[in-house]
C-alpha cells in the first residue's frame, strides 16, 4: 500500500482508463476460465487414459507374453524399459517445440503414433518387432504424457498452474486403479494380442479426439518476453515463440545439482516400488499383503499431492525440495531397517507413497520456482530426460542388486542412501537471483 501512496498522483481520466482497463481484463477472464477448464478436463482423461494404456497395462500383460511367444521376462521388461528411456530422451527436442508451437499439434500426433505403436505390439511377429515397437511408443509417450501436460498447463493457467497441475497429477494417478483390472478382464476374453488391439481403440476414441478439439488454443508468449523478464532488452520487439537463450541456465551450478538430485532421487524411489513386494514377501508376507501394500502406497501418493499446496506455502524453494528427498530417504531406510510387523511395514509404505506424490508435483514446479515459465518445455525436457532414464532402469537395477548385496533389505538400505545423497544435493539447486511470484508465471 505504501508504494501506491509514494507514486505519482494518477488524473481522472488516466484513472477511468485504468479502471477500464481492469474491467476488461476481467471479462476477458471470466471469458477465458470455461475453456480452461475444458482443458484441464480434457487433459486429465488424456492423461489417464495414456498412462493406463501405455504404462500400467504391460505389468498386467507381462505374463502372458512370456507365456505365449515363449521370450523371457527380462527380455520383454527390457524392450518396454527402453521405452521409457527413450521417452526420456526424446523429451528434450519435445520440450522445445512445446515452448515454440505448444501442445496442440504435438500432443495430437503423438496420440496417433502412440495408436500405432500399440498395435504394432500387438502384431509384433518376434521379440526385435516387439523391441521396435516399443521404441516408437517411448516416441510417442514423450509426446503425450506428463511433460506436454505440465507445459501446456504451466503457460495456460498462469498463477493458478500449481492447483491444475495437482488435479491432472491426482487424476492421473488412479490410472492403475483403472487399467490394471480393466486389462484383466479383457484378458479374460482375448489374447494379450487382442487386449492390446482393443486398449488401442481405447487410446485412439479418447486421446486423438480431445487433444485436436480442446487443445486448439492460442499459445500465449513466452512470459519473460512478454513481460520484459530481468536481463530482457525492453526496447526490442517482442518475439512471442522464440523462448529466451537457456545455454546460461543449464550450465549453471544449480541446475547440474538439480539434474544430479532428480536423477539419483528417480532411481532410488521407482527401485523402492517396483521391489517393495519382493522385500515384503522375503519379510514372510504373503504375495497378496504385499501387494496390498504396494495399492495403499499408490493411495498415499494422493494423499502426498493433495498435501503439496499447502507445504508449497508453508516452505521455501530449498527447505521444500531437500525435505520431501530427506522424505523418500527416511522411509526407504525405515523399509531397510524395520523387521515388522507387517502392519507397520504397510504403514510405512503409505508413508513412502506420500512422499513419492509430493515428488511428482515438485519436478513439475522445480523449473518455475527457480527460472520462471518462459522457457518451461525445455527446461524440464532437460532436467527430465536422465531421471526417466534412471526410473527405466530402476526395475532391473533393483533386483539385479539384491542379490550381490544379501538380499532386498540390504537393497533398500543402499537405496535410502542414494535418497540421503540427493537430498544433500538438492540444498545447492537454489539459483542466487530467484523470480519473483509475478515474473514465474507473467
Amino acid at each position: 500500500m505504501n508504494s501506491f501512496r509514494a507514486g505519482p498522483r494518477t488524473s481522472a481520466p488516466e484513472s477511468g482508463a485504468a479502471a477500464a482497463a481492469g474491467a476488461a481484463k476481467a471479462a476477458a477472464e471470466d471469458d477465458v476460465r470455461p475453456r480452461l477448464r475444458a482443458v484441464l478436463t480434457a487433459l486429465c482423461i488424456t492423461e489417464i487414459t495414456s498412462w493406463g494404456v501405455l504404462y500400467y497395462a504391460f505389468p498386467v500383460l507381462a505374463p502372458a507374453i512370456t507365456d505365449d511367444t515363449g521370450w523371457s521376462a527380462s527380455a520383454s521388461t527390457a524392450a518396454f524399459s527402453v521405452a521409457l528411456a527413450v521417452s526420456g530422451i526424446v523429451g528434450i527436442p519435445v520440450g522445445r517445440l512445446l515452448d515454440r508451437r505448444g501442445p496442440h499439434l504435438l500432443m495430437t500426433a503423438g496420440s496417433a503414433v502412440a495408436v500405432l505403436a500399440v498395435l504394432a505390439v500387438a502384431w509384433a511377429p518376434n521379440l526385435w518387432w516387439f523391441a521396435a515397437a516399443w521404441v516408437l511408443a517411448g516416441v510417442a509417450m514423450s509426446a503425450i504424457l506428463y511433460q506436454p501436460a505440465f507445459a501446456a498447463l504451466t503457460r495456460w493457467y498462469g498463477p493458478g498452474h500449481l492447483a491444475a497441475l495437482t488435479t491432472v497429477t491426482l487424476v492421473a494417478g488412479l490410472a492403475s486403479t483403472v487399467f490394471a483390472p480393466l486389462t484383466v478382464a479383457l484378458a479374460a476374453h482375448f489374447s494379450w494380442r487382442g487386449v492390446y488391439v482393443v486398449l488401442a481403440a481405447v487410446l485412439a476414441v479418447v486421446t486423438i479426439p480431445l487433444h485436436a478439439v480442446v487443445l486448439r488454443r492460442p499459445w500465449p508468449p513466452p512470459p519473460a518476453a512478454a513481460s520484459g523478464g530481468p536481463g530482457a532488452d525492453k526496447h526490442a520487439p517482442a518475439a512471442p515463440h522464440s523462448p529466451p537463450d537457456v545455454r546460461p541456465v543449464i550450465r549453471s551450478r544449480p541446475f547440474l545439482l538439480l539434474v544430479a538430485a532428480m536423477t539419483i532421487g528417480s532411481f532410488g524411489m521407482y527401485a523402492g516400488v517396483v521391489n517393495l513386494v519382493p522385500l515384503l514377501t522375503e519379510r514372510g508376507s504373503s504375495t497378496t499383503v504385499a501387494a496390498w501394500a504396494l495399492g495403499l502406497g499408490g493411495a498415499g501418493q494422493v494423499v502426498g499431492r493433495l498435501g503439496y499446496a499447502a507445504l508449497a506455502r508453508r516452505s521455501g524453494v530449498r527447505g521444500r525440495i531437500t525435505g520431501i528427498f530427506a522424505a523418500t530417504a527416511l522411509t526407504t531406510a525405515m523399509l531397510a531397517f524395520v523387521p515388522g510387523p507387517v502392519w507397520l511395514l504397510v504403514v510405512i509404505s503409505v508413508l513412502a507413497g506420500a512422499a513419492r506424490g509430493m515428488a511428482t508435483l515438485l519436478s513439475a514446479t522445480a523449473v518455475t520456482e527457480r527460472w520462471g515459465a518462459a522457457s518451461y518445455g525445455t527446461l524440464s525436457g532437460i532436467l527430465s530426460a536422465p531421471a526417466m532414464a534412471a526410473s527405466a532402469l530402476s526395475p532391473w537395477a533393483g533386483a539385479a542388486l539384491a542379490g550381490p548385496l544379501g538380499g532386498y533389505a540390504h537393497m533398500f538400505a543402499l537405496l535410502a542412501a542414494l535418497g540421503g545423497t540427493a537430498a544433500v544435493l538438492a540444498l545447492g539447486t537454489v539459483p542466487a537471483h530467484m523470480p519473483t511470484a509475478r515474473q514465474r508465471v507473467e
